[in-house]
Formats: C-alpha cells, structure tokens, sequence
C-alpha cells in the first residue's frame, strides 16, 4: 500500500471516530424539528427570587425589572435582587428607582466574573432573607426582556418536574435585525434551543444550560454558589449532571436578549467562550468518564447518555480536529521522501475536499433557512436581507469558533469584560403580536 493512501486512511479513520462522538446530536436536531414538550398548567404559584448581576448596565437593567413586573404572574410570589458588581455607571441608582427591586453592590476587581457576583448576591440573600423562603430562583442577564408568560410557563414545568430539576428556556434576541453580526448571534442560541435541548427533552436527556434564562431549586445555593470562572453556565451543568440533577427544556418559556453588532465584541467574547469551555473540560472530564463507567449503585450516573452528551460538549473539538488536519499535513509534506508525488495527490485529493466543504456549508445554510421558517412566530421582525444574507454567511459564524479555541488555547490571561449593552426594546414593544 503506497505511503499516501496510508496517511488517508489513518487521518479517515480518526475524524470518523470525531464523527462518531456527535452523531447523537442529530437525533436531538430531527427530534426537535418535529416534536416538543409541553408541561400541564399548574394551579401551584411558587415563589421565586429573581437573580440580576448588572455591570455597567444602566441602560437595560431597568428594561428586565419592568418585564418581570409586567409578566402574568402574581408578583407577591416574585423578589428581584439585583448584583451592581463592579460599577462604575449609575446602575445601582437606576435599578433602586424601579418598582421594588432590592439592590446590592459589590466592588472587587480581582472577581470580575459574573459568578462571583451570583456569589456574593446569595450570600446576602441568605442572610436578609433566607435561602430557604423561595422555592427557587431564576437567573438572568441584566439585558434580558421576558415574554410576558415567561413565569407562568416556567412554574409549569417546575411544578411538573417536581421542582427537582432545572428549567431552563428559548433565548431568543430582541435586536435580531440591528445588523448581521446580530442576526447570526440570533440564528446561533435559537439553533441550540431547536436543534439541541427541544430534542433532548423530548428523549428524556438532560439539556444544558445557556449562560441565562433559567431555574434552580433554591436547596442548589442553600450553601452557595460555587461557580465562578468564565463560563460558569458549562461548569453549572457538569456538576448538575454529576449529581444526577437533570436540566429540562421548557420550549413554551422566552425570554429576549442583546446580542453584540461589533465584530472586535464578538472575537473577545468567542475568546472568553472557548477559554471557559477548555478550563471545564481540564477540571471536570475525568469526573464526568468516571461517572459514565461507574455503577449508579457505586456513585455513578444515573443518566449515561446525558453525560456522554456533556462530555463530548465540553471537548475541544476544534483543536482537535485542527491536531488531526496538522499531522495530516506534517505527513504529507514528508511524502516525498517516501517516494509520493505531492502535485498528482493534490490534484486527485482537492475535489474531494471542495465536496466536503460545500456539503458542510449546504447543510449549515439550509438549517438556517429552516429555523427561520420554523421560528418565524417568534422572531422579531428582521429585514428581509438580513434573513437572506445571514443564513448564507452563518456558517462562517461557526468556523470562528476554530480560531477562538486555538487562541485560547495558548493565551494565558483571558479576563471577563462586559459586553456594552445598549439596545432599549422594552417589554411591551417585544410582546406584541409580530405581523408577517
């Protein structure tokens, strides 16, 4: 067997066995193209507290408290907290002025990240109020609106899950038309609540949560919250999963978010993303394969195919397949050296490959078109250019992930900046009917 077809079959057989980790996710997709889970309406009306971390959001953070106060649902069963962390704007002084919000604020540069400011907040929440006076508390973003069932039909599904489980919720964005950055941001949280959590609440697996949007039962922080790096959502839902908790999708609950129009915003949240995303697969992969391969009579999981799922989540999948496509290189490069003729190999090998990207890219784009129609009774309205154009480019937005994962992976200080939020749509602007 000459030299070159060696390394095809080598490098073959590896990015197949990638494959073969994620083809699960399929099913989710089909699954969640055709079918969802609704929750029966409860009569029980819990109580909640309302978790907002703001940091320099003086803009919107009186946005989300008017959306709670709006939302139907019984408001003597509703406490907004509100984290100022690490301040520099009017942002505590404009939440204080709102309809009974109760504002704390923290300053400490050295704990910037949003989990520190879930921290510090429960800490005096449990002191003022006590954890144990709330069935549960929701966590949001300061820019977030809610639709105005949010809470009705959130309750739902905790009350249905027994409030043991996490509820999380569709993101979807309210300034999905401001540009194209915007709408590809837009198209990417609404693929993962279709495509991804709708499937595997269907099948009975546990989702993931979002970064925002989502409930806990209040027994969860009665001791804290314990989650503070970059991406405090990934590192959340490892531990949830290894503790045989499981994360439900509620497709009826939605809530609207600002997604960045700067493409300088968006590399550095990317960064901040994929550094996150490789600091939880470093400190909770191990836990997680020794729960697959343990007994649950032993400690293990309950869930195996939930923590398969997260497990292949939290891979780095893109620097692996970046190693593989590298040491495919390498060995082609020395090819001649075993007698290969590299100009005959790549003109028998570039075809295949334009296939490849051109199938990738053709199923990408189509899926955008899909969600598109599939969700076009919740999108806000979005130029219709925009729709067009952003479906096209979209799979580009994905590839950005490949470079952000490798940068990250060789820059040591990856800090958290706010992402400047500014966009004003209020509740009632987001609630009304949408005209197509």
């Amino acid at each position: 067997m000459e030299y070159l077809s060696v390394v095809n079959i080598v490098t073959s057989v590896l990015y197949f066995i990638m494959s073969l980790l994620t083809v699960h996710f399929v099913f989710f997709a089909i699954v969640g193209v055709f079918k969802r889970k609704t929750f029966p309406k409860s009569e029980e009306k819990l109580r909640y507290g309302i978790i907002i971390p703001a940091r320099n959001e003086e803009n919107v953070v009186a946005g989300l408290i008017e959306s709670v106060r709006k939302c139907n649902y019984p408001q003597d069963k509703l406490d907004v907290f509100v984290i100022a962390h690490n301040c520099t704007d009017r942002t505590a002084e404009v939440a204080r002025a709102t309809n009974g919000a109760y504002v704390y604020e923290y300053n400490n540069p050295e704990e910037c990240t949003m989990g520190y400011a879930f921290r510090y907040l429960f800490k005096q929440i449990k002191r003022d109020y006590g954890i144990e006076n709330y069935d549960g508390f929701f966590l949001f973003n300061a820019d977030n609106i809610l639709d105005k069932q949010y809470f009705e039909k959130m309750n739902d599904a905790f009350v249905a899950c027994d409030r043991k489980c996490v509820i999380t919720s569709f993101r979807n964005s309210k300034n999905f038309g401001s540009n194209l950055l915007s709408a590809m941001y837009g198209l990417y949280f609404a693929y993962g609540c279709r495509f991804e959590s709708r499937g595997r609440t269907v099948l009975g697996c546990s989702t993931r949560v979002q970064g925002t949007g989502y409930v806990i039962n209040s027994n969860i922080v009665k001791d804290g919250w314990n989650y503070v790096t970059l991406t405090e959502d990934w590192e959340f839902t490892a531990d949830q999963l290894l503790q045989n908790n499981k994360i439900v999708f509620c497709d009826e609950a939605m809530f609207y978010d600002e997604q960045p129009t700067d493409a300088h915003v968006m590399w550095r949240q990317r960064v901040r993303w994929a550094k996150g995303h490789l600091l939880v697969c470093v400190t909770r992969l191990k836990d997680l394969i020794k729960a697959l391969f343990t007994s649950p009579k032993k400690g293990g999981a309950k869930h195996k195919i939930s923590i398969f799922d997260i497990s292949v989540n939290i891979l780095p999948v893109c620097v692996i397949g970046a190693c593989i496509w590298l040491l495919q290189a390498i060995l082609v490069a020395i090819s001649p050296l075993f007698g290969a003729d590299l100009i005959v190999y790549f003109k028998e090998s570039w075809m295949g490959w334009l296939i490849s990207f051109l199938a990738s890219y053709a199923l990408m784009v189509f899926a955008s078109l899909l969600l598109y129609w599939m969700e076009r009774k919740r999108f806000p309205k979005i130029p219709l250019w925009i729709k067009i154009v952003s479906a096209f480019v979209w799979p580009f937005f994905l590839l950005v992930s490949s470079p952000a994962e490798i940068a990250a992976l060789f820059m040591k200080n990856v800090g958290w900046k706010p992402i400047p939020h500014s966009d004003t749509t209020d509740f009632d602007t987001l609630n009304q009917p949408i005209e197509k």
